[in-house]
């Protein structure tokens, strides 16, 4: 009876002002216990661990060496490794050649190959990161500017093909364990070395000018790159029978929308993955070209690089020769940093792709998963992590084959908060209350401006995992994963915050200043 009037009293005072924590002296531990211990967190599997990043001491342990799902928390682990293989500054280029010079007319009797460079951002994104604002109006923008550049050389006409080429990265669209469901969606738009608008297309559904009408489409870019089967329905009610869907069968370009919108509705919008991303890419090039009267008289065509031509996909002895040609254009990324944030704050699921097929490239001279992965597994081990802390198949979390310890991640974060990388792995993650994923987690609670940290969710999934700063100053790295719940996902949201504000609140002083972002994650502590 005792336990269970003391489980009563934890329970009231996690409800209470963070200083009651303290006023009713009720332990982090006590208080997470109390969590875990409530009926819906008892039927689910929970890995939390948290260390002091000053002393280096445990603070909580919770099945800490067992390996979870994590979701885009994997994303800390590729993107630590892209900071500690390629540095801050590392930039991407995107360039065009052109097989042949052209005549004194203008005419290139040839090929013109679109070299795809790893870029991620070959989009209208706009960086530096910006939470109110993430892309300029006009989706065409970069390809915009190649276009002009060819025009500008003094081409006016290429008696051949235009080639998307995107062989720096092994032709593996899809990494082991994503659903075959994910890979429709623009969060699971296949990976490439050549990538445009982020391999998707947005396709805006909205209602007909009267019921029993066809719903209107709208597709952004303004490309014809798919051919749309359009079965909408505007309904006269504000319920609909059948819900609006969408489908395309693999080896097709076509994707066929059915179901109906009520003529209220101000409308949804659809991200599809492209089939083809370096063929997109290079569709959208001539789009460009023609405005500004470049004729192609050849095809579109894309241009791989298959597993099969290679001896190994895990390290070559040489980086492949890109294709020869006289240099037409190019244009250069931002430092990579930038990108990172993007990745991190936004849970960009292919930029993490493109990363790990990077870091094979760059450190074992072939762009492949495998090449990535290798390389990954040899900087975790040399970042304090066990071999046994984790696995992983992909950069994003995507996959269903991923496991990672919460241990292991701790000893991540523990690293980079130690290696001259901090300031800027840090920033790269979403802050509390304010950007990204977290914008607007702990946005009413003393926690708004203390947490960088990752989230992750999947089905039956939910992480979060990164750093914090206790309402006294002290620095914490920590780890917690939900795998196996049946519950509403925003019920055990709501627990694993519940978590986080026991983490900051046990040391808090009646009247004391909270400390700010900006002191708290960097530099000394106050």
């Amino acid at each position: 009876m005792a336990k269970a009037v003391g489980v009563a009293v934890v329970a009231a005072v996690l409800l209470l002002h963070p200083a009651a924590l303290l006023a009713q002296g009720i332990s982090l531990t006590a208080a997470v216990d109390e969590l875990l211990d409530r009926p819906v967190a008892r039927q689910a599997l929970w890995g939390v661990y948290v260390r002091d990043l000053d002393s280096g001491e445990t603070l909580y342990e919770h099945n800490g060496d067992k390996l979870f799902l994590p979701a885009s928390n994997a994303k800390l682990f590729s993107t630590a490794l892209g900071l500690a293989r390629l540095g801050p500054d590392y930039q991407f280029t995107t360039s065009v050649v052109s097989a042949a010079a052209p005549s004194t007319d203008g005419v290139v009797v040839g090929d013109l190959i679109l070299l795809g460079g790893g870029d991620p951002n070959l989009s209208s994104r706009l960086l530096p990161y910006n939470p109110q604002k993430s892309f300029d109006q006009d989706p065409m923008l970069p390809l915009a500017e190649i276009a002009r550049q060819v025009a500008e050389s003094g081409i006016r006409r290429i008696e051949g093909n235009l080639v998307g080429d995107d062989t720096r990265y092994v032709r593996q669209y899809f990494a082991d364990g994503w659903s075959w469901q994910d890979t429709n969606w623009g969060y699971g738009a296949p990976v490439g070395a050549l990538c445009f608008n982020d391999n998707l297309i947005e396709i805006l559904v909205q209602p007909g000018t009267a019921a029993g009408r066809e719903g209107r489409l709208t597709v952004r870019p303004t490309l014809e790159y798919y051919r749309l089967d359009n079965r909408i329905r505007t309904a006269a009610t504000r319920t609909v029978a059948q819900a609006l869907a969408l489908e395309r069968q693999p080896g097709t370009r076509t994707v066929s929308l059915w179901g109906e919108i009520s003529i209220r509705s101000p409308g949804r919008t659809f991200s599809v993955a492209v089939d083809d991303p370096a063929l997109f890419a290079a569709f959208a090039l001539r789009s460009e070209l023609e405005k500004r009267g470049v004729i192609v008289t050849g095809d579109v065509v894309s241009r791989h690089s298959w597993p099969w031509e290679h001896n190994s996909l895990k390290r070559a002895s040489f980086q492949p020769k890109p294709p020869d040609g006289l240099p037409v254009a190019s244009i250069q990324s931002a430092r990579l940093v930038e990108g990172l944030r993007i990745i991190n704050k936004e849970s960009q699921n292919l930029h993490a792709e493109m990363l790990l097929r990077e870091v094979g490239f760059a450190v074992r001279n072939v762009g492949s998963v495998d090449a990535g992965l290798e390389e990954l597994e040899d900087f975790l081990v040399e970042a304090g992590l066990n071999k046994r802390d984790f696995e992983f198949a992909d950069a994003s979390g995507l996959s269903r084959k991923d496991l990672v310890s919460p241990a292991g991640t701790v000893q991540l974060l523990t690293h980079m908060w130690r290696s001259p990388h901090r300031d800027d792995y840090v920033a790269t993650l979403p802050l509390s209350g304010e950007d990204g994923t977290l914008d607007w987690r702990f946005s009413r609670t003393p926690a708004r401006g203390l947490i960088r940290a990752k989230t992750g969710t999947l089905s039956h999934v939910t992480a979060l995992s990164g750093y914090a700063t206790t309402a006294d100053g002290r620095r914490l790295a920590f780890a917690i994963y939900v795998n196996n719940f049946k519950a509403a996902g925003s019920y055990v949201r709501n627990l694993v915050d519940r978590i986080v504000l026991a983490m900051i609140q046990p040391r808090l002083i009646e009247g004391q200043e909270t400390p700010s972002a900006a002191s708290s994650l960097t530099g000394a502590a106050k």
